[in-house]
């Protein structure tokens, strides 16, 4: 499958809509019903342990439980975001973030993830049609990364659009 623009397309309206639905889903974290209504109806989510929910329902159930008891009262933190728009109704989102519990303000040492959101338009409206949710974690960063990245064993880590 091949997508085609025009040369120098205008994205900006397409991005500041992603932009907004991130946040808005963001916002909604801590009830279920709001949160999964950002996904599309059939929409795949991958958590970071490696749980999948498919479909909005799916979502919603899912973080039903979590929010009433395990995450109650928790809401999210966000370091970066970015934002990729593929086609006019189509757009990929990379957010760098965190949980955090009740009365947290910065996210533990190793509780930061990476996101992959893949956002498409229907209609008017832009959802989310997958999210994959991974611990960040990268090598590089790593005591034995950076051994051997020193060591010249190792490649250099590569620039990131997201920090």
């Amino acid at each position: 499958m091949s997508a085609t623009l025009a040369a120098n397309p205008d994205t900006s309206t397409e991005k500041a809509a992603v932009q907004d639905l991130l946040v808005k889903l963001f916002a909604a974290w801590g009830d279920a019903d709001a949160y999964a209504s950002f996904f599309t109806e059939d929409g795949d989510y991958v958590a970071f342990d490696g749980t999948h929910w498919r479909g909005r329902r799916a979502i919603a159930e899912g973080h039903r439980p979590l929010f009433e008891r395990f995450l109650k009262g928790s809401h999210l933190y966000a370091e970066s975001s970015s934002v990729r728009v593929l086609t006019p109704d189509v757009a990929i989102v990379h957010a760098i973030g965190a949980v955090l519990k009740a009365g947290q303000q910065q996210p533990g040492r190793g509780r930061l993830s990476i996101q992959t959101l893949v956002a498409v338009k229907q209609g008017e409206d832009w959802r989310f049609a997958a999210f994959q949710n991974t611990r960040h974690r990268p090598f590089a960063d790593s005591l034995l990364g950076k051994v051997l990245r020193l060591a010249r064993i190792a490649p250099m880590p590569a620039a990131s659009a997201t920090k």
